[in-house]
């Protein structure tokens, strides 16, 4: 018999000789999408957008946005959809993700109407925007939290069975690709860094040689001028080389001045 329009649909996998549903087949194939964050392109904003949307997509949710701690212990809205953002935004004082966050575990909120005293500014504003019930799940590397992942419903109640643990899923991919990223910043900077350094020296044993020959002296007495003039006018000794190896610092001022 041909399918049932509007009906979900089936694909039997004979060597296990069980059936998946279309939800599964898309989770699957949402969880290789979200792996993916070693690309050379990897956009952390796209991303977090992309794992808000996958949220709404294939949870019991009607909306879903993402908290990060911005290193300062203050959580700063990073992604939404559904129109989560002005909740979001107001959850550095109060709300679920705050306690979630603060308690490194799942916080949840059947329903919002009993919520007042919990959340006496959140609560109230929530059900304002059509929302009923919410939750959040830590983003957790281990045991480092840097973040939540929130949830809304538009009905009262508990989340259906096995959305927290799959909640819980995104959020774990989510907090990969934030650590990821930083991680990769953080390679970026020193490598930077020594690059820097590794120019900077070279500058240096130039401007060495070209003060030595011309005032023919050793390079360590040349170093040792270079040096006293930096510190005693105040200039990085980088800068102070490239100078004297383009020719924008008066050789022989230096020399009197650091000798």
């Amino acid at each position: 018999m041909p399918p049932t329009p509007g009906a979900p649909q089936y694909r039997t996998d004979p060597q296990a000789g069980r059936t998946h549903s279309a939800r599964e087949l898309r989770l699957a194939e949402v969880f290789v999408e979200l792996a993916d964050t070693l690309d050379g392109d990897f956009d952390l904003v796209v991303f977090l957008e992309r794992v808000a949307d996958r949220c709404v997509e294939l949870l019991d949710v009607t909306a879903a946005g993402l908290l990060l701690d911005d290193g300062r212990g203050r959580l700063r809205t990073a992604a939404g959809r559904g129109g989560a953002g002005e909740l979001l935004g107001r959850q550095p004082e109060e709300g679920p993700c705050l306690d979630c966050y603060r308690g490194s575990d799942v916080v949840t909120a059947p329903d919002l109407a009993r919520c007042d005293d919990r959340w006496p500014s959140f609560a109230p504003l929530a059900l304002e925007r059509g929302f009923r019930a919410t939750y959040a799940v830590p983003l957790r590397r281990r045991a480092e939290v840097i973040g939540a992942l929130n949830l809304f419903r538009g009905v009262p109640g508990d989340p259906p069975g096995g959305d927290v643990a799959l909640a819980r899923a995104f959020a774990d991919a989510a907090a990969v690709g934030i650590l990821q990223e930083r991680a990769r910043q953080r390679r970026e900077v020193l490598a930077a860094q020594l690059q820097a350094a590794l120019d900077s020296r070279v500058v240096l044993e130039q401007a060495k040689g070209v003060l030595a020959e011309r005032w023919g002296v050793g390079v360590d007495e040349a170093f040792t001028a270079l040096r006293r003039y930096a510190r005693t006018h105040r200039v990085r000794l980088a800068e102070l080389a490239q100078g004297v190896v383009t020719g924008t610092v008066d050789s022989g001022a230096l020399r009197e001045a650091g000798g």
